[in-house]
C-alpha cells in the first residue's frame, strides 16, 4: 500500500508557532509532525509517500531530502490553492498505483489502530474504503463528519451536520485506507458552501455506486490544532514515547537541575541556578537566562528567556 499525507495547510491557528514554518514542520521532540504519521504508517509496513505540500513550503522538501532518516520513499507534489481534502488527493491521483492510506499531517492514533485499519482493507471482503471513526460529545456533531452504520459497514457520511440531522455520534477521522477507485469520483465533486471540495461527497459516491466501506473504531487520538495541543503531542512522546532522552545543550551553567523526562536540542545555553524539567522539549539554539525555572512546557528554536523566569504549561515561541 501506499502512503498519501496531506501537508499543505498554513496552520494559522497556531500562530505565532506557524509563522515560519508550516503545520507540518511543527516539531514533536526534534521531528515534524508530518513525520511522526508517516512513522506510525511505516510501523505497519507502509515504504512508499505521497506528499502534498504548498510549493512555498521548502523547509519540508528540504528535511525529507536531507535530514529525516525515516526508511522510506518519498515524493512531493504540490497543491497550488487550499482548497479542501478531495482537490489535494487529485494533486496525488497521478502517482497512486494501488490501495492507499490517506491521512492529514496532524493526526496521531495508536499504532496498532493504523494496523487494524490496514488489515481490514486487505481482508477478504475487499473493501473499497475504510474509515477510522471515534465517538465525538454532542456539542461537536456540527464540526466534523458523521456516519450512519449499518452492522460494520457505512452506509452515509455527513459532513458537518446540524445536531437534529447526524445520523449517530460517530465520526469520520482524517485517516482512511482507499481503494484507487475513489480517484474516479473527485472530478464529480462539487464546490462546497464553503469553498472546498469535500471529500466526503467523494466518500458517500463510492458508498452509493461501489458499496463496501468499512470502518474502525478507536477510542483515542492526538492531533494538532493549538498551542495546548503542540504540549500534549510533546508530552506523550516524552512520556510513552519509548525514546530516550536527548540532553544536547551547548553549556549549562553552575548549580542548575535537568529532570526526566526531558529533550534538549544542540545550540541550546542554560544559565546558572536553573530547574528544566519535568516534561519539556526545547528545541535547537535557544537560550534561557539564569534562575529560570521550567516545566511542562516546549519552548521552540531560537528563543530567548530572560533571567528569573518560570515557565508552566506554555509554548515559547
Amino acid at each position: 500500500m501506499q502512503g498519501v499525507i496531506l501537508a499543505a495547510g498554513r496552520g494559522s491557528r497556531l500562530h505565532p508557532i506557524t509563522v515560519a514554518r508550516s503545520k507540518a514542520m511543527v516539531p514533536i521532540l526534534g521531528k515534524p509532525i508530518v513525520e511522526r504519521v508517516m512513522e506510525m504508517l511505516a510501523e505497519n509496513g507502509i515504504d512508499d509517500f505521497i506528499l502534498v505540500v504548498s510549493p512555498e513550503d521548502r523547509d519540508i522538501v528540504r528535511y525529507f531530502i536531507r535530514e529525516s532518516k525515516l526508511d522510506a520513499d518519498v515524493r512531493f507534489v504540490y497543491q497550488v490553492e487550499r482548497k479542501g481534502m478531495a482537490n489535494a488527493l487529485s494533486y496525488a491521483a497521478p502517482l497512486i498505483t494501488e490501495d492507499f492510506i490517506l491521512s492529514a499531517c496532524d493526526n496521531l492514533i495508536p499504532t496498532a489502530d493504523a494496523g487494524r485499519l490496514i488489515r481490514m482493507m486487505q481482508s477478504e471482503e475487499h473493501p473499497n474504503a475504510v474509515l477510522t471513526l471515534m465517538p465525538v460529545e454532542p456539542d461537536r456533531l456540527g464540526s466534523v463528519g458523521i456516519v450512519e452504520m449499518s452492522g460494520p459497514w457505512v452506509t452515509r457520511i455527513v459532513e458537518k451536520p446540524k445536531p437534529e440531522d447526524a445520523p449517530s455520534n460517530i465520526s469520520s477521522l482524517p485517516l482512511y485506507a482507499f481503494a484507487p477507485r475513489i480517484l474516479d469520483y473527485l472530478p464529480e465533486v462539487s464546490l462546497s458552501a464553503r469553498g472546498e471540495y469535500e471529500l466526503q461527497d467523494a466518500i458517500q459516491m463510492v458508498i452509493e455506486r461501489d458499496g463496501r466501506v468499512g470502518g474502525v473504531i478507536i477510542d483515542r487520538r492526538l492531533t494538532l490544532t493549538n498551542a495546548a495541543d503542540l504540549l500534549a503531542l510533546n508530552r506523550e512522546y516524552l512520556i510513552h514515547g519509548g525514546e530516550h532522552p536527548q540532553l544536547e545543550p551547548n553549556t549549562v551553567g553552575p548549580n542548575t537541575r535537568l529532570i526526566t523526562p526531558l529533550h534538549i536540542e544542540h545550540g541550546t545555553i542554560i544559565g546558572t541556578n536553573c530547574t528544566i524539567g519535568p516534561n519539556v522539549y526545547i528545541e535547537r539554539d535557544c537560550r534561557l537566562g539564569d534562575n529560570v525555572m521550567v516545566h511542562d512546557a516546549v519552548i521552540l528554536r531560537g528563543a530567548e528567556v530572560p533571567d528569573g523566569i518560570t515557565i508552566a504549561n506554555e509554548v515559547v515561541a
